[in-house]
């Protein structure tokens, strides 16, 4: 691995657009930002819009975050704004905020120099960087970036547009590319392979040759990031909006089943069809419920992904006699305990997420006043709409779904009348009697 610890990339002369040939107005970047921007420029400092906001704004999209980048110090920045807080060990940011709203704001980076013994500052353990504060100018920091769309920068001294690596040509052919060796740069950080698909989905571009050919060779290396760093990256991927996208990216270039080993195991299992159905059903909701603004939860996305394994060995535990509930709750508990090894799992999630679970076999079976306790459940709503995605992926449910659903749409005065006449009706037939036969007859 020591052969990745001193890998230098070539800086290059940056193009400069001037404001008239590019499509980036002020009036589209956050008031925040601007203020962030002008008083680093007033103070001397060169002040750039940086990433993905330049990129996206590039692409007529809304960007979700402004971040600034600048040839002052974390400590210089804090001594220019009180509203400043400085964060991060391995990488020392300044975070500059206005309410709630956070400005982010990096200094120029340069490469690596681990060979320098007095400069403890940056620091490469097996190929990964995990100590990362030299400081450099902005070609250096340019190409330090991971991807080439990413390394565009908006100066507000003259309004112009800087780039780097090509980056404009990547960004009108919708090509991601790694700035760099794909490998040493997937080494340094094996969730860029994550973000590589995030972005690729997002954007709708197509992942460059090399770009692409190297993550399902290295796709193991995710298998030693911290599980913290990874749920997060889980809860990026596929609530952003593009989630059924990503999904198809993280299976084609191997990743899905080192976040989900399980659940791929189960997609190519007996059940494949009715597991993958039900997947693709919630993440098509999770794409709708976020363009409508909607709220999602990890606690549901993680219900449907580990649900056909919960299933399939809650029945071998039936199977062996054991009473239904006692099989999904000992079910649950393992498979919960084999997926936080590879991706943690907060208790705020998974409680709720064994709520979904258990309440299923309750909105099967219960009716008469138990239904009307089910429908008083604080997870009744997220177990309905599990419930009938279960129902439409093709799972064998009857007529459940459309039963519940017509309850909430009733009275709360016809609910009990309702559910106690759908009672009486399937009351099982009582047994006759059979006539004992005379053994002398």
């Amino acid at each position: 691995m020591g052969s990745f610890e001193n890998t230098k990339y070539t800086a290059s002369e940056p193009t400069r657009v001037s404001r008239s040939n590019h499509c980036i107005s002020r009036a589209n970047i956050s008031e925040y930002a601007l203020k962030v921007l002008y008083r680093l420029k007033d103070a001397g400092y060169a002040a750039y819009l940086v990433g993905g906001g330049v990129r996206d704004l590039l692409l007529g999209l809304e960007p979700k975050d402004f971040d600034i980048a600048t040839d002052a110090k974390p400590e210089q920045v804090r001594e220019l704004f009180r509203n400043c807080r400085l964060i991060g060990r391995r990488f020392r940011l300044a975070h500059v905020y206005y309410g709630q709203y956070i400005i982010e704001v990096a200094t120029f980076r340069a490469g690596a120099d681990i060979d320098s013994q007095h400069d403890q500052d940056s620091l490469i353990a097996d190929g990964r960087i995990i100590r990362d504060n030299v400081y450099g100018t902005i070609e250096e920091y340019a190409l330090r970036r991971v991807f080439t769309i990413n390394s565009m920068y908006y100066d507000i001294r003259d309004f112009s547009v800087l780039y780097y690596a090509d980056a404009m040509r990547d960004l009108t052919s919708c090509s991601l590319r790694l700035i760099g060796d794909p490998e040493i740069r997937y080494r340094e950080d094996p969730v860029r392979m994550l973000r590589a698909v995030r972005f690729a989905a997002k954007l709708g571009f197509h992942l460059e040759s090399a770009t692409g050919e190297s993550i399902p060779r290295l796709a193991y290396l995710l298998n030693d990031i911290s599980t913290a760093r990874l749920f997060d990256e889980v809860v990026k991927l596929f609530h952003s909006g593009f989630a059924l996208k990503t999904f198809g990216l993280l299976r084609q270039y191997g990743l899905f089943q080192h976040l989900f080993p399980e659940t791929e195991k189960s997609l190519q299992g007996q059940h494949g069809g009715l597991a993958e159905a039900l997947i693709v059903r919630a993440l098509e909701n999770t794409d709708k419920r976020i363009a409508e603004n909607l709220p999602v939860t990890p606690a549901f996305l993680f219900a449907v992904f580990l649900w056909r394994q919960t299933l399939d060995q809650a029945r071998i535990l039936e199977e062996q006699g054991m009473h239904e509930l006692s099989a999904i709750q000992q079910a649950s508990g393992n498979v919960i305990s084999r997926q936080v090894r590879h991706t943690a799992l907060p208790k705020r999630f998974s409680l709720p997420m064994r709520e979904i679970w258990l309440l299923q076999s309750r909105l099967q079976k219960s009716r008469g006043k138990r239904a009307l306790r089910v429908l008083g459940h604080p997870r009744f709503r997220a177990a309905y709409d599990f419930f009938c995605m279960r129902a439409q992926a093709g799972e064998d449910l009857g007529d459940g779904c459309e039963w519940w659903t017509k309850i909430q749409e009733v009275p709360p005065t016809e609910q009990l009348q309702m559910a106690e006449t759908v009672k009486i009706a399937r009351r099982r037939p009582a047994r006759r009697r059979r006539k004992k036969v005379n053994a002398s007859e």
